[in-house]
């Protein structure tokens, strides 16, 4: 299991991370989401053990990662811009981890580079970023981790290697109980694939759930009523986002649905719909709930 407990970290004296708690079980997808400049990249990078942290600990079975050569042979990382050295190929690169990674499975690695089509003697730098981020995928799977982190892993990829990036990963979690953290802005991507989610907002941990307890909790509520809108309609609940069209009042509402329902059920309305709500609409009300939103731009 990985744990984060009360960890901080900052640079030239502004705060990255604050406190954070963070829970992920082995075998999990865990989903990092947040605003620009949340600590996603941070959070990432601690747990490979490229930062220390300023207070708290970063636990991989109950021991500290930084500067811990047997938990770092179990993690690759993947970061926004995969790195290559200068002038290095496919198959360069793959000598270096091949030496660095005990577990290293080079009969993966043919079978990847044979899956993906790409030239592994033509020098990384001359490749597009999709194919650069390709490769930086089949690196990773090649050293077998017990933890991949990924951040922002899909950007540049087309929609036919996305899918299957997705399913070799799911394919490692299933088969070997990888634990995978991902840090996205897309998405719909992460909802295809997570079945944990943490939001993050200027440093702090605002929510982690699984991701179908996080979709159960929250409700998207379509109402009329004959007359005006009751005033207590939502009262002892948590509503998150409210609009009016026309006659019909939309509701982003957190709480038990039968319980929502049983309360505007009370004011008799002429239509009352559950919608669907998508982690992307559920991510953007929250962010809403504490203050980060479009019109705070403008205003």
């Amino acid at each position: 299991m990985i744990q984060f407990s009360k960890v901080s970290k900052s640079f030239e004296g502004t705060d990255a991370v604050e406190n954070i708690n963070l829970h992920i079980q082995k075998g999990s997808i865990y989903g990092l989401l947040g605003t620009n400049g949340a600590g996603k990249t941070t959070l990432l990078k601690l747990l490979a053990g490229i930062y220390v942290p300023d207070n708290g600990s970063v636990l991989v079975d109950e021991s500290k990662v930084f500067e811990n050569s047997y938990i770092k042979q179990r993690v690759f990382f993947i970061p926004d811009q995969p790195f290559f050295f200068s002038q290095y190929t496919l198959a360069d690169m793959g000598k270096f981890y091949k030496n660095i990674y005990d577990n290293w499975n080079q009969e993966r690695y043919v079978l990847l580079v044979d899956a993906f089509k790409i030239d592994e003697k033509r020098k990384l730098h001359k490749f597009s970023k999709g194919v650069q981020r390709q490769a930086a995928f089949i690196l990773a799977l090649s050293t077998m981790p017990e933890i991949l982190l990924l951040d922002e892993p899909m950007d540049g990829l087309d929609p036919v290697v996305r899918k299957n990036i997705k399913s070799l990963i799911i394919e490692d979690v299933a088969s070997r109980e990888m634990t995978v953290l991902i840090s996205s802005h897309n998405l719909r991507e992460v909802e295809d694939i997570c079945d944990y989610i943490g939001i993050l907002h200027k440093g702090e941990l605002l929510i982690e759930k699984e991701l179908d307890d996080l979709k159960s909790d929250t409700h998207k509520i379509q109402v009329a009523f004959k007359e005006n809108v009751p005033e207590n309609l939502f009262t002892g609940f948590n509503l998150l986002h409210q609009e009016k069209r026309g006659s019909v009042l939309i509701c982003i509402v957190k709480g038990k649905e039968e319980e929502i329902v049983g309360k505007v059920m009370e004011y008799q309305p002429v239509i009352l719909d559950i919608l669907p709500l998508t982690l992307e609409e559920i991510f953007i009300y929250e962010m809403e709930g504490v203050g980060y939103a479009i019109k705070n731009i403008f205003t």
